[in-house]
This record gives C-alpha cells, sequence and structure tokens, in this order.
C-alpha cells in the first residue's frame, strides 16, 4: 500500500502525567527511503553575504540560528518535524488546495520547517 498522508499529534497538560508536553508524526514517506535524525547546534553567522543552499534554491544567511533536532529525509535540507532549544516544535502536513501549482523553483514545505525550528 502506498502512503497516503502524514499525521501529527500534540498531548497537553493537564491530559499528560507530569504535565509534560508530547508533540508526535508520522511521515508519509517511502519505507526504503532514510529518515535521519540530526542536530545542528546553534550559532552565529558572520557570512551574512553568502547565501544558505536549501533543497532547490538558495535564500540569505539569517545572523542566529538556534540549536534544533530534526527528522528529516536524507536527501534534502528541509526536515519532517523538528523542535528548537526553546521548546517550539513544528511538524510538516500536505496542504491539498485548488491553487495551480507555479512551474518556478520553491521553497518546500519541508525547508520552511527547518526554517522554522
Amino acid at each position: 500500500m502506498e502512503p497516503f498522508s502524514c499525521d501529527t499529534f500534540v498531548a497537553l497538560p493537564p491530559a499528560t502525567v507530569d504535565n509534560r508536553i508530547i508533540f508526535g508524526k508520522n511521515s508519509d514517506r517511502l519505507c526504503d527511503e532514510v529518515q535521519e535524525v540530526v542536530y545542528f547546534p546553534a550559532a552565529v553567522h558572520d557570512n551574512l553575504g553568502e547565501h544558505l543552499k536549501c533543497t532547490y534554491l538558495e535564500i540569505d544567511q539569517v545572523p542566529e540560528t538556534y540549536a534544533v533536532v530534526l527528522s528529516r529525509p536524507a536527501w534534502l535540507w528541509g526536515a519532517e518535524m523538528g523542535a528548537n532549544e526553546h521548546g517550539v516544535c513544528i511538524g510538516n502536513e500536505a496542504v491539498w488546495g485548488r491553487e495551480e501549482v507555479c512551474d518556478e523553483e520553491a521553497l518546500l514545505g519541508m525547508d520552511l520547517v527547518r526554517g522554522s525550528s
């Protein structure tokens, strides 16, 4: 059976033991696609004139990035889900719309997940 969609969930206090926050996500990626769990430390970037290579295009480098743990397909820059050092969690979901898809290269939803984490 081919994968169909992703699911993301969060459980918040008081529904959790010890007032914990639980965040989870499954992936609809193919079963033989490598999914990495990676850590990127916080950083201050002094190369602001340079561009950051995302999956299909480049964007301006920001002055500072937070530490982040990501789950991502090995072949792309972005991520399926992640959490940063400030406890912000985010997951990628497919969004079905009626607008036509643009032919130009763009950031992927998974690139936005990494940039938001």
